[in-house]
């Protein structure tokens, strides 16, 4: 394994894991309607825990309602349920083949915790980002160690100045992206 291999697993890691933080923060509820708030819902469906936005087509008609359209209509309840026990705090309406959801502004204590949580979901992100940047520097160090790699102090140095620069970034942008969801859900 060499110093470029090394540095773009990092890099890799700690990008995956601000994706991850964003798609969970997409998810939350802020007072505004948003597919993303219902499309990783699991349904039971046959058996088989399955996202919502595969059984169902998923659409804001209005700031503050959501639309579900089951493609299978003998999925309904069980969407209606997992809806439910999703800790949204949404109340599934069924209008024939169709499943409405008024998605109601939260109290001022709700938007507490889920400011707490995002920040949580933050942390929890920036030690991903800094276990990636362990993990890199102990591989970096081995290197270093193994005299059959021929690498040399100054080229593990740059290589380690480089990791440490790409955990400021990415600890950065996770800094943004709940800054901005915390913002939002104040708001809302």
């Amino acid at each position: 394994m060499d110093l470029d291999t090394i540095l773009l697993e990092c890099e890799d890691q700690m990008e995956k894991s601000v994706e991850h933080l964003s798609k969970e923060l997409r998810g939350m509820r802020t007072g505004r309607a948003t597919t993303a708030m219902l499309e990783y819902i699991k349904v039971d469906y046959y058996g088989s825990m399955t996202d919502l936005r595969e059984l169902a087509a998923i659409s804001v008609p209005e700031p503050t309602q959501l639309l579900v359209k089951p493609f299978d209509p003998g999925a309904k309840t069980e969407i209606v349920k997992a809806i439910e026990k999703s800790g949204l705090g949404l109340n599934p309406q069924t209008e024939g083949t169709q499943i409405r959801i008024i998605v109601p502004s939260p109290s001022s204590d709700r938007r507490k915790q889920l400011a707490t949580q995002a920040k949580k979901l933050s942390e929890d992100t920036k030690v991903a980002v800094r276990n990636a940047r362990r993990d890199a520097n102990k591989r970096i160090d081995t290197l270093l160690a193994d005299k059959k790699t021929g690498l040399t102090e100054d080229a593990a140095e740059r290589a380690q100045k480089d990791v440490d620069e790409a955990t400021k970034k990415h600890t950065s942008r996770v800094e943004e992206v709940v800054t901005k969801k915390v913002t939002e859900i104040e708001e809302a």
